[in-house]
């Protein structure tokens, strides 16, 4: 999965020449061969360079705090929502759900490599919510919707509806 997040990633950034990427180990950790350097391991170490190489050193954020924040949300994604297993699904979307209560983006108001990233691995976790859930975690929908939507992210993913309106109104059922 991570092979074609990055090959998305290489896109949405407008690099003109795909790089050449393996895995390595039981985790399938990307790699990134390089004719010009040691290869880089790991999805955040290639994504961040990716972002460097297109010159979009916004997408890391703009200031000392907005780099934090990136850097914690890319690390969160790789230590906590890669391989999490089906009882820590819940817990990852309450999370995500109350961060986002008063907030655009990851990093604030601006859209980062934290929700290209973050994106790419929820993707399978949004795409099998009931209507219910989505409504119930309606802060991490309206983001995923939003993330969806921004030019050249979905790439490789297929699209999630995500109804705008609620479906239940009080006790009218």
């Amino acid at each position: 999965m991570a092979l074609k997040e990055l090959s998305s990633l290489e896109k949405a950034l407008g690099l003109k020449k795909p790089n050449k990427y393996s895995t390595q180990g039981d985790k399938k950790v990307p790699v990134l061969q390089r004719s010009n350097g040691p290869a880089l391991s790991g999805l955040v170490t290639i994504a961040t360079y990716l972002v460097r190489e297109a010159n979009r050193a916004e997408l890391l954020g703009e200031s000392a705090e907005h780099r934090a924040i990136v850097q914690q949300w890319l690390e969160y994604r790789v230590t906590k929502v890669d391989g999490c297993q089906k009882e820590d699904i819940k817990t990852i979307l309450k999370d995500l759900n109350t961060y986002l209560e008063d907030k655009v983006y990851l990093a604030g108001n601006q859209f980062t490599l934290a929700d290209t990233l973050m994106y790419y691995g929820i993707h399978h976790i949004i795409v099998d919510l009931a209507v219910q859930e989505k409504e119930k975690y309606v802060n991490v929908t309206r983001w995923f919707d939003h993330v969806q939507h921004y030019p050249g992210i979905r790439n490789h993913l297929p699209p999630v509806v995500v109804l705008k309106n609620r479906v239940y109104t009080g006790s009218h059922h």
